[in-house]
């Protein structure tokens, strides 16, 4: 049965947990973060349980289980090995209409933990439907390589200024053209780059404009290691895949064939021309890519280019190459 998708706000709200031991753990731990109210039930708790009791952090509740105890609750976790009683508490549940997980119990859960990525206020959730609970695992661990760590502070960028947002672009239209603006421009590149201070200054500068603002282009200088392509970095990748021009000198066409199919490719030029030409492609909006073997652009003498595109407020950021 398909399952409907769904994020919850747990704050302040009662979690009920059946269960002391290390999965009941991980799913207390993950309530906690959303801020729920949780309440334990259990015969024996790991260390780590027992220490939130003791802290407060959690409330336990002793005695005979008590189906009563679901009055309060928005959910129930059931992390238990006891099939039987796991079955009554479901049963208890759906009187109740409180939705339950019966952990590794598909049948019995009417609602499922996702895996989860994390790039808070950004999350992205994989579930299997209680399917294949791995394959949702393995897919997390792919993702949590694939999206950058800045995703969270582009995503908060967005969230604190919200109101301006829908005060200064009133229609969808207006609204989801500047965010491709924004999206697609130097704002995450900055945020990639550490540069937190000038992706916030760009970003309202950009709101100011509005959607018609000229797009803004950016400068990813990617070293390409020793030319072995399943040694380039996912951060070289993306910047490879989301180049409108690349740029290259010394690279293997193994290595040139992992970037974007339909993005211009030209050699990179020698001379101090090229500080004006990259100038120029930015400012027409471009996303450019330079490509060079070895840790090229961190390294005498193209650790130069940087700094001299910095003096000229070109958004840039250097990816380094394994050597």
């Amino acid at each position: 049965m398909p399952l409907f998708p769904l994020f919850v706000q747990l704050e302040g709200r009662v979690v009920l947990v059946v269960g002391g031991g290390d999965v009941a753990a991980r799913k207390i731990e993950a309530l906690l973060q959303a801020g729920a109210r949780v309440q334990v039930h259990t015969h024996s708790a790991t260390a780590t349980v027992q220490a939130w009791i003791d802290e407060g952090r959690i409330a336990r509740l002793d005695g005979t289980f008590d189906p009563c105890w679901l009055d309060d609750a928005w959910l129930v976790v059931a992390a238990t090995d006891d099939r039987g009683f796991n079955t009554r508490l479901a049963e208890e549940a759906r009187h109740r209409r409180v939705f339950a997980n019966v952990v590794d119990d598909a049948e019995l859960s009417t609602f499922h933990v996702p895996a989860i990525v994390d790039r808070s206020p950004l999350q992205v959730a994989i579930s299997s439907g209680g399917a294949a609970p791995m394959l949702a695992r393995r897919l997390r661990e792919r993702l949590e390589v694939q999206l950058d760590a800045s995703l969270g502070e582009l995503a908060a960028l967005f969230a604190r200024h919200r109101d301006k947002i829908r005060d200064r672009l009133p229609h969808l239209s207006q609204r989801r053209r500047w965010f491709e603006q924004v999206m697609d421009g130097p704002v995450s590149a900055l945020l990639q780059a550490g540069e937190r201070a000038a992706a916030g200054d760009l970003f309202q500068d950009m709101l100011q404009r509005g959607p018609d603002a000229p797009r803004a282009g950016s400068v990813m200088l990617v070293g390409t290691g020793n030319g072995d392509p399943g040694l380039l970095t996912l951060k070289a990748l993306r910047a490879m895949n989301q180049a409108d021009l690349l740029l290259h000198d010394g690279v293997g066409a193994d290595v040139l064939a992992m970037a974007r199919r339909d993005a211009p490719r030209q050699s990179l030029p020698r001379d101090p021309s090229l500080v004006d030409l990259l100038d120029q492609h930015v400012r027409s909006g471009a996303r450019v890519v330079c490509l060079k073997p070895g840790d090229a652009f961190r390294t005498s003498p193209d650790d130069s280019l940087p700094r001299a595109l910095a003096e000229r407020g070109v958004a840039c950021e250097v990816i380094a190459g394994i050597v």
